[in-house]
């Protein structure tokens, strides 16, 4: 799992002082396209079945993978 990270932002302001915007770095605004992409993910796979760890890694080994 990913850790939160420090973010960086700096914000637009119009002339009375309202912000109206921010500015991140690109390599913060990619992590968090990245996190709401991962989070759309679990959303759309909330329903499926699961697996017992068990199964998983007897599956592997059935595949060859352990």
């Amino acid at each position: 799992m990913k850790t939160i990270t420090k973010r960086h932002p700096h914000y637009v302001t119009d002339s009375v002082g309202h912000q109206t915007g921010v500015i991140l770095p690109i390599g913060e605004y990619d992590e968090l396209l990245q996190d709401l992409a991962d989070l759309a993910i679990v959303a759309e796979r909330r329903e499926e079945p699961t697996l017992s760890h068990e199964q998983v890694v007897a599956e592997l080994k059935a595949d060859g993978y352990l």
